[in-house]
């Protein structure tokens, strides 16, 4: 597929990490590249990366979460491409996730992205076709301790996503799962944030958060950096046949290799041992 330098793709959660790497790419392939941000402050860091880059993003505020702003938002433009990033990581045993914690993570996750896919979907129609990416991640397919509502909300966002690839491929609107494994982002501050909160309320389970934050680590050297994933994404974008799935990063294909080889009852001991738990 040639670029389109008239068809418009919006990035949620634009500001840093993979939705900043991908609204750049996205510029650079000919798109009009739309990135949405929750502050001006915000919307500075993208205008200015982009400029370092040598392309043009435009920006719009948008909380994804105001159900109200996203209609206003998508009503405005119509889109070729929707890129649905905008999301965080919640580290907390199931017991130690409160019920406030996990619906504003579910809201973001999960409801947030089907609510502009549903919204992005009659412009679509109406221009013969389009593309619903969404940035879900390796443990969409997998789970791990700590990790039980985060994965929670990625084997949320891609069921659905099956759902709504079939539904829509006869109108010619492709939906593409991306799933990448670690990146260098931010995300091991808040993996620390949480687990100094968890601490705070006296888990039980501080020893065992501690180890796993070291175990994550230790996979550092082998991440890959948002960069990398947003050209699956712009790949995605402009492929004339894309792929229902895309595995990002080495991290990403060796977890998803032992998780599917390995038996659970041995996978499970193996962690537990690891974790002290």
């Amino acid at each position: 597929m040639a670029d389109q330098p008239e068809r418009a793709v919006l990035t949620t959660g634009a500001n840093s990490g993979i939705g900043l790497a991908t609204v750049i790419e996205v510029a650079r392939r000919g798109f009009h590249s739309i990135g949405t941000v929750r502050s001006k402050a915000k919307a500075k860091v993208v205008e200015e990366a982009a400029a370092e880059a040598g392309v043009e993003v435009e920006t719009i505020l948008l909380d994804v979460t105001d159900a109200d702003r996203c209609r206003t938002v998508m009503a405005q433009n119509d889109l070729y491409g929707l890129v649905n990033n905008a999301g965080y990581a919640v580290t907390g045993a199931v017991e130690d996730v409160d019920d406030d914690e996990a619906h504003a993570l579910f809201e973001t996750m999960v409801h947030a992205p089907v609510r502009l896919a549903r919204l992005a979907l009659p412009a679509m129609r109406a221009a013969g076709g389009g593309r619903i990416l969404n940035v879900s991640s390796i443990a969409g397919r997998t789970s791990a301790p700590f990790a039980g509502h985060y994965t929670g909300a990625k084997h949320a966002l891609e069921a659905l996503s099956d759902s709504l690839r079939m539904e829509v491929a006869g109108d010619g609107i492709r939906v593409v799962l991306v799933e990448p494994g670690g990146f260098r982002t931010g995300i091991w501050e808040e993996f620390e944030r949480d687990i100094d909160k968890r601490e705070r309320l006296g888990s039980r389970y501080g020893d065992a958060y501690r180890r796993s934050l070291r175990g994550q680590k230790l996979l550092e050297p082998i991440m890959g950096n948002p960069e990398a994933c947003a050209r699956v994404i712009a790949g995605a974008l402009t492929a004339r046949l894309p792929r229902s799935r895309y595995v990002v990063g080495l991290d990403a294909q060796a977890l998803l290799l032992g998780s599917t080889l390995t038996p659970t009852a041995v996978k499970d001991r193996l962690i537990r041992l690891g974790l002290g738990i």
